[in-house]
């Protein structure tokens, strides 16, 4: 049998495949022993690296950074939501005056990198806590305009049938958006939506260079007192792990709610606008 993009390998293919796969996978054992011998030999495993993590004073500096890091996921994501919408909507507006005013928004803070917006932002320092502020409103500069692409995208993935049909009801261009393109959007766009918020929850990591609270704020002071660099590296990756978990399970169990109990989707079937619950 052959396959479409491919022919099926034969004898001596397959035998140099199995080759290859052991080399590369001995090469990857061999760099991975390398590695743990080398934290081995600067102590990354002795029992002192991880005391800070089993002493309550410090697990409690640990849990306030914790706190900032879901404080400022929350802060970040709510708004950018709300930034995606306004401005993705904006894109696709028949008026010159608020498209391209919206393009340009989206195209800037879009293409300008997280870090580089974080920091432009805390070096003017004109407001109280400018580190954490600077931080939540880098998140929703960035993180906005990608979910307006996101929302843009989503839109005009609804069968253009159904905005034809509303037009032809009477329904004006905001009502045609409002009731009947954005309900069946969201369901489309939900997890590239969600892929987006779990982003955000990840990019508080980078508040560590202004110096913003949060986890990886807290676990730099873990690390400049204990130099356990590996320990809070393996801390902090499985709390940012849980978070992200969390998050998608949030996520799958709105999904669930909105396509069956919650919520309702709005589309036209024979010229009729119909709820469909």
């Amino acid at each position: 049998m052959s396959a479409v993009l491919f022919d099926v390998p034969g004898p001596k293919a397959r035998r140099r495949y199995r080759i290859i796969a052991v080399v590369w996978v001995g090469v990857l054992v061999a760099a991975a022993a390398a590695a743990i011998w080398k934290l081995y030999t600067e102590d990354q495993f002795t029992a002192r690296q991880w005391e800070p993590f089993v002493t309550p004073r410090l697990m409690l500096e640990l849990l306030k950074g914790l706190g900032w890091t879901i404080l400022a996921a929350v802060l970040a994501i709510i708004p950018a939501v709300f930034f995606g919408l306004l401005f993705g909507v904006g894109k696709l507006s028949d008026h010159a005056v608020v498209r391209w005013p919206s393009w340009l928004v989206v195209e800037f803070f879009r293409a300008v990198p997280l870090l580089m917006l974080i920091i432009f932002i805390w070096s003017m320092r004109g407001f109280p806590r400018g580190d954490f502020v600077a931080l939540v409103l880098g998140l929703i500069l960035y993180n906005g305009s990608v979910l307006a692409e996101i929302v843009r995208a989503g839109v005009n993935a609804v069968p253009k049938g159904q905005a034809e049909a509303a037009y032809s009801v009477g329904l004006r261009k905001t009502q045609v958006m409002t009731i009947v393109q954005l309900p069946q959007a969201i369901k489309i766009m939900l997890p590239s939506l969600v892929s987006q918020c779990i982003v955000a929850l990840k990019d508080t990591s980078l508040g560590f260079y202004v110096l913003a609270p949060g986890l990886t704020y807290a676990g730099r002071e873990l690390w400049r007192t204990f130099n356990n660099y590996l320990a809070v590296a393996i801390v902090l990756g499985l709390i940012y792990i849980i978070l992200n978990l969390l998050l998608t399970w949030l996520a799958s169990y709105l999904d669930r709610r909105y396509n069956t109990s919650g919520g309702s989707q709005v589309q036209i079937v024979a010229g009729q606008i119909q709820t469909k619950a």
